[in-house]
């Protein structure tokens, strides 16, 4: 190659690499110029942007439980000056989650958060949004922790499954055959509830009560009923079922309060007091769990909002002010946890409205 040919190819080599580098991760001003956790470290006193516009992502639109979450976290938004809004799918499929937040990056809306349906399937468009600098929190259920630089966790876990199994070993005297009645298959709390039963369930004192079946009602509110009236039809010796989604827990409630498995077989799980009240008052359900998912959107839009504004980048160690919920610590992969479940039951279930 002569001189002049290999100055050449330098230059272009050089004007290549720069062209490629304009655009960096989190460098879009267009998206309100949010860092994705690798550009730009954080600052803690940076001030909340002002106008920021925040988009909430359910599983599904139709959710009664997912809509009290958004409304919360709409309400944390517009306390900080920004405007907020729940967009999302009628059904609760991440292929459809997948087009709503393509049209959120088109939009260019300063962060978006999600309920993941599926953790893998919604992770490259959110990693897209992300390359572009708008940031992203996860709440409810999470997504891959490289699509996403915060996950709002409503509780503990391991707690939730774990005090799920107590509850209905409590209800059903320490012995028998138990079902759980899930939303989705792919989704991510969920299954992690569910692993952490099931290692409960191997403790001694739970030696006398069987996991027989594992049923899916996809948060659709008919399809869970359905799956809750097979179970208990088709396992004629069931003493309890656990729900751990509150379109499940409702709709089981429904089915049982008018069957004759009415008081004799227990059902516990995660619902709003507002869904269960009529079921716990007349006897087809004893006691359930949930923590206030109006805190957990609350929370989860003042994640958004300083990650937005650059307070924030999801490091484990940095402190996130939520105005009436106080300051959390972020723990390791983005977590931030709410607080503990409430258990709910006759005795306290009219002091909730929610």
């Amino acid at each position: 190659m002569s001189r002049t040919n290999r100055v050449l190819t330098a230059f272009l080599a050089v004007t290549l690499v720069a062209g490629c580098g304009s655009t960096t991760k989190g460098s879009d001003p267009g998206a309100g110029g949010a860092s994705t956790g690798t550009s730009r470290a954080a600052d803690p006193n940076a001030p909340i942007k002002p106008g920021l516009k925040i988009a909430f992502l359910p599983k599904e639109i139709d959710n009664p439980y997912e809509v009290i979450v958004d409304n919360g976290g709409i309400a944390a938004v517009k306390e900080l000056g920004g405007e907020g809004k729940e967009v999302g799918p009628s059904d609760a499929s991440a292929s459809s989650q997948v087009s709503y937040i393509n049209t959120l990056i088109q939009q260019r809306q300063d962060a978006i958060v999600i309920a993941a349906n599926d953790p893998n399937a919604v992770a490259p468009a959110l990693k897209d949004a992300m390359s572009k600098g708008i940031p992203v929190v996860t709440y409810d259920s999470d997504a891959a922790p490289d699509a996403r630089q915060v996950f709002v966790n409503q509780a503990d876990s391991e707690e939730i499954g774990r005090s799920q199994v107590r509850l209905i070993s409590q209800q059903i005297g320490g012995t028998g055959k138990i079902a759980i009645l899930s939303a989705t298959p792919n989704a991510t709390n969920q299954n992690t509830w569910i692993q952490f039963m099931k290692d409960e369930l191997t403790k001694p004192e739970y030696k006398g009560i069987e996991l027989v079946k594992v049923a899916y009602g996809d948060d659709d509110d008919q399809k869970s009923f359905q799956e809750a009236q097979a179970l208990l039809q088709s396992i004629p010796d069931l003493k309890g079922i656990i729900s751990p989604t509150t379109v499940g827990i409702s709709a089981a409630a429904r089915y049982m309060s008018t069957s004759p498995y009415k008081g004799k077989v227990k059902l516990t799980g995660l619902g709003t007091p507002n869904q269960m009240r009529q079921f716990v008052k007349d006897g087809t359900v004893t006691e359930f769990a949930l923590w206030d998912p109006a805190e957990l959107g609350y929370l989860a839009g003042y994640a958004a909002s300083a990650l937005a504004s650059g307070q924030i980048s999801g490091k484990e160690g940095e402190t996130l002010k939520a105005g009436k919920l106080g300051e959390r610590k972020i723990g390791k992969n983005g977590e931030i946890i709410l607080g503990p479940p409430t258990v709910f039951n006759a005795g306290n279930i009219d002091k909730y409205n929610f």
